[in-house]
């Protein structure tokens, strides 16, 4: 399971990042990161990519369908849930176990902001933490049943792992699903050769320059001895 070791390192990018955009200062320890302030933000490559503050109590991208406590129980139960899916396909492809790994890191490091980001930094109980997010990309406007986006929801990079491990198990299914008819149109040709000489093999064993006759007088002369 070196595999995991991978979901660890986007955790830890994860909350690194977080925790530099967010702030953080702990006194014991000599650490004081001024972080920005929420709704602040710089650009870093125009206004086609910023660096944008805000927190969400929701899922992925801003996406909010129920309150804050319901998604930190759905995020422990996925995350236990790929965990298990993880180990069963231990044997699998490489890239399968890669994709795996991305959604588990990305689920764990936004599970980590709901279930403690509140209490530690805004006196709230645990499970009632919001996800930080601060990647803000430009996007074409689009209007969508009324809805108008003109900017991509501000997300984070394990909202960004999740995305991109979804995907790519996508594709590696459909990748191995149209090789799986190929293999099988391989084999077809090899399998008409055997059933249409099934006497081959004995054929192999006689000798096809000694005539029957000659044969016939070998086995005679064997048989007498001298």
């Amino acid at each position: 399971m070196r595999i995991l070791y991978f979901s660890l390192f986007i955790v830890v990018a994860d909350q690194v990042t977080k925790l530099v955009v967010k702030g953080l200062s702990i006194p014991s320890l000599g650490v004081h990161l001024r972080g920005m302030g929420l709704g602040a933000s710089k650009p870093i490559l125009g206004d086609f990519l910023k660096i944008t503050y805000i927190e969400n109590p929701g899922m992925a991208f801003g996406i909010d369908l129920g309150g804050k406590l319901f998604f930190s129980i759905f995020s422990i139960v996925a995350s236990i849930g790929i965990l298990f899916y993880l180990y069963k396909a231990r044997e699998e492809r490489l890239a399968h176990r890669l994709s795996l790994a991305m959604i588990l890191g990305g689920a764990v490091g936004n599970l980590i902001d709901r279930v403690f980001y509140g209490i530690l930094f805004n006196g709230d109980p645990i499970f009632y933490g919001r996800v930080v997010d601060f990647i803000d990309v430009d996007f074409f406007d689009l209007n969508i049943f009324g809805y108008h986006l003109s900017r991509w929801p501000v997300f984070n990079i394990a909202d960004a792992c999740v995305t991109l491990g979804v995907v790519f198990i996508i594709l590696f299914r459909r990748r191995a699903k149209k090789k799986e008819p190929a293999s099988i149109l391989a084999t077809a040709p090899r399998i008409s050769e055997v059933n249409s000489n099934p006497s081959g093999s004995l054929a192999s064993n006689s000798s096809p320059n000694v005539s029957p006759p000659e044969r016939h007088r070998n086995a005679r002369a064997s048989s007498d001895g001298p």
